[in-house]
């Protein structure tokens, strides 16, 4: 049965250090408060998953939970690079940071794999990529029925997914509306699930076009954390904070600033909707 937990309860609960977790949610739903619970409980060794690491990503590299970064996209939106990671990976600040890049497509469809029990996704892609040369995850077979050559990478499975969503139910079921993403296939490919809601509702009121619900026996742990996805935004309850991740890109790119504004803002006490 699905459990419903205060949000540092469900993350001493589920992650240890050195799993493998995937925090997904494309553009919006961005699991913003699950990250910095994960920060504030020093939880480290980890190997994130994530299409488009984001800020999120960022925090967590720079405040020591990263050993190894599987993505397909790495930046500040619209604003430049990512300075904590990339300090990550030049310098080995504040430590030594593994990389395994992929195209969206190719995460995509490792997600999709997972998801269905396959252990590797077969499609069309990476003709003439650079990637191909640097990551060894990436191989090419030849369809036995055409002939044509095929991409193939290893399916994601990871030990844990963590996601946002709109709302659950009294049940543990999840509605997610807006831009989904991969949230589905990373929640079905993981062997264990958290979702971080803005509201637990006793109807999840299923309107409009492009939206989904997750099963409750998917779910082992619902949180429900209003803003949970801030400065990212949630469909229908807010919108993104365009100004902070303009200003993200000056408090990232110095090291002692990082800490100081991570310090005063993550590690100092929670917001008192997340303890609930």
């Amino acid at each position: 049965m699905t459990a419903f937990m205060s949000l540092p309860s469900a993350i001493a609960e589920y992650v240890q250090d050195g799993m493998t977790i995937a925090m997904e949610g494309f553009t919006h739903l961005i699991p913003f408060a699950a990250g910095h619970e994960i920060i504030h409980q020093r939880k480290q060794q980890l190997c994130l998953i994530r299409m488009t690491p984001d800020l999120i990503y960022d925090q967590m590299i720079g405040m020591g939970c990263a050993r190894k970064l599987i993505f397909s996209w790495g930046g500040n939106p619209g604003v430049g690079t990512l300075h904590r990671l990339r300090d990550a990976v030049e310098h080995g600040w504040p430590a030594p940071l593994e990389l395994e890049e992929h195209s969206h497509a190719a995460l995509a469809n490792a997600y999709a794999a997972g998801a269905a029990g396959l252990p590797c996704a077969i499609f069309r892609g990476y003709q003439g990529s650079d990637l191909v040369g640097i990551n060894p995850n990436i191989r090419h077979i030849e369809c036995p029925f055409t002939g044509e050559q095929l991409a193939a990478v290893p399916a994601v499975r990871p030990d844990l997914t963590i996601i946002h969503a709109q709302r659950a139910d009294r049940r543990g079921n999840v509605f997610i509306e807006g831009i989904i993403g991969v949230q589905k296939e990373a929640a079905l490919a993981a062997r264990q699930v958290i979702v971080t809601v803005e509201e637990i509702v006793d109807d999840l009121r299923l309107p409009g076009p492009n939206a989904t619900v997750l099963p409750s026996w998917i779910i082992n742990a619902v949180v429900q954390v209003p803003n949970g996805a801030y400065p990212s935004y949630t469909h229908g309850y807010y919108g993104r904070d365009n100004a902070f991740y303009t200003a993200w890109d000056a408090i990232a790119r110095d090291r002692e600033t990082f800490l100081a504004w991570m310090s005063e803002h993550v590690l100092s006490e929670r917001p008192a909707s997340q303890l609930s």
